[in-house]
């Protein structure tokens, strides 16, 4: 069943479906792709930015002014006490480009670009904050290699000084030997084609794996440099307290990708380890106990039982795994089944 906020942006959607061509106010022009389809939709997750948000829209007018691409702006107000959603109903007056969807509660940047990405028609999503240290400028850049034909994902790697550069320079490097991704920067804004959402995992907090999880899918990855800006108003939403759980999230996505479908060859592998320890250390202890000079050595019965406890344990973790494994599959196969049957319907 549909939670009330994907029913929103399905119903939001739904009325955004223009039955002409573009709107047009006297500052700016949108036009509209055929069957309602457009280029680019930009997803602005937003967490009390209610004094970017106004000079955020203006520049996204000035960044495709003159341009024949068609494009929406999605903001998604993520819980926000700062007036933002109301703000937001009187800016889409302004803006026909605007669109807003809510979050009644702060569930942060993963489930926001979930709920951006159903709510958007455009062939092309980008995940762009609102705080406004990307310029709007920079977009068209972002998005032109993909809008080309030329790759699936774009990274923009980060140009300019900002004050988590060391952390970010050290996940960045540990996602690197651990994904061998071929970016630098895997924690800037990001554009990617649409069908990149189907294979991302809703996981919290999962948006900083996303060219990992494309690029293990087979997509193609490429960065382009985009200049960092001091952050325009409001406080950033980063606390010491991410660092742990990035590290965290890092060491679920290694293991997502490496064993997630094969666990029993990480925990089968470990189990067996422990059974072999455990059985050489058992012919040890027989041999001291039952060879001259007859005596036994009571650490190395602890020895044993503790391997063989532990291997067992890890052993039926790993089949366990792979019944899991094997339903997460076979509800994979059922949801392409699906896609393929709705574009079906749309075809006709």
């Amino acid at each position: 069943m549909a939670t009330r906020v994907e029913q929103s942006a399905a119903s939001a959607a739904a009325r955004r479906a223009p039955e002409t061509g573009g709107r047009v106010t006297p500052d700016i022009a949108v036009p509209v792709g055929s069957g309602g389809v457009l280029d680019v939709s930009v997803l602005v997750p937003a967490k009390d930015e209610a004094a970017n948000l106004p000079e955020f829209l203006e520049q996204m007018v000035s960044a495709f002014r003159g341009s024949d691409v068609t494009f929406e702006v999605i903001v998604i107000d993520d819980g926000s006490v700062d007036g933002s959603w109301a703000l937001l109903g009187q800016l889409e007056a302004r803006y026909p480009f605007l669109v807003r969807v809510r979050h009644r509660r702060c569930r942060g940047i993963s489930d926001a670009l979930r709920t951006g990405y159903l709510a958007s028609r455009g062939r092309v999503l980008v995940f762009y904050p609102a705080d406004l240290q990307y310029k709007p400028e920079d977009l068209p850049t972002l998005v032109s290699p993909i809008l080309s034909g030329w790759v699936d994902m774009v990274t923009g790697t980060k140009r300019g000084k900002y004050e988590k550069a060391f952390v970010s320079s050290v996940y960045n490097w540990l996602s690197r030997r651990l994904f061998s991704v071929p970016v630098r920067d895997l924690n800037g804004v990001k554009a990617y084609r649409r069908e990149v959402m189907e294979v991302l995992p809703i996981r919290p907090d999962w948006h900083r794996y996303m060219i990992v999880v494309a690029a293990a899918e087979g997509y193609s990855v490429a960065e382009v440099p985009i200049p960092l800006y001091p952050r325009h108003a409001g406080v950033s939403k980063f606390t010491r307290s991410r660092i742990l759980v990035g590290m965290l999230d890092m060491l679920s996505v290694w293991f997502e990708l490496r064993f997630g479908r094969k666990p029993l060859l990480l925990f089968g592998g470990l189990g067996g380890a422990l059974f072999l320890v455990g059985f050489v250390t058992g012919i040890i202890a027989l041999a001291l106990r039952f060879l001259p000079p007859h005596v036994g050595f009571r650490p190395l019965l602890n020895l044993v039982e503790t391997c063989v406890i532990v291997g067992s344990v890890l052993v039926v973790g790993g089949l366990l795994g792979e019944q899991i494994a094997v339903q997460r599959a076979e509800l994979r196969e059922v949801r392409r089944r699906l896609d393929a049957a709705a574009t079906d319907d749309v075809g006709r």
